[in-house]
């Protein structure tokens, strides 16, 4: 499926899978993005979707990445101190739909699938998105977003 053009602005880490980095690094930024209420302080939103980023790979999904949290932006024109901005440009992507406990860790046992799958990948972009299904995390529906080539 061909995602269209979106921005992000929010808050970023660098991390890498190598030994259960990420694991520890993306629970962090999320905590840091819930208790400071980073998604209120993102200009021109466009929505209230969280976008969880996997972008700026060193090489692939073995290698070090940035994690960007954020929400879609009308631009980038202005983006706070302590955040940063991110483009996805319009591209093929696989979707992938992850419903369940959160606590459970459907998101990473997917993300595992994913890595093992022998997907196309070509890591420009790849993105979670957090809509209201998600809002519930006994019940938790989240969609993934693989860059593929075409």
């Amino acid at each position: 499926m061909d995602i269209q053009k979106v921005s992000i602005i929010g808050i970023s880490i660098r991390t890498t899978n190598e030994n259960g980095q990420s694991s520890q690094d993306i629970p962090l930024l999320w905590n840091k993005f819930m208790s400071e209420d980073v998604a209120n302080q993102i200009p021109n939103k466009t929505g209230n979707a969280i976008y969880c980023v996997y972008t700026d790979y060193e090489k692939d999904h073995t290698k070090p990445y940035t994690t960007l949290l954020g929400c879609a932006v009308e631009s980038l024109d202005d983006i706070p101190d302590g955040m940063m901005g991110k483009t996805i440009e319009a591209a093929p992507y696989e979707k992938f739909t992850v419903k369940g406990r959160l606590s459970d860790g459907i998101l990473y046992n997917e993300w595992l699938k994913i890595w093992n799958s022998g997907l196309d990948r070509i890591f420009t972009s790849d993105f979670e998105i957090y809509e209201e299904k998600a809002q519930n995390p006994e019940n938790a529906e989240v969609d993934i977003f693989i860059a593929i080539r075409s």
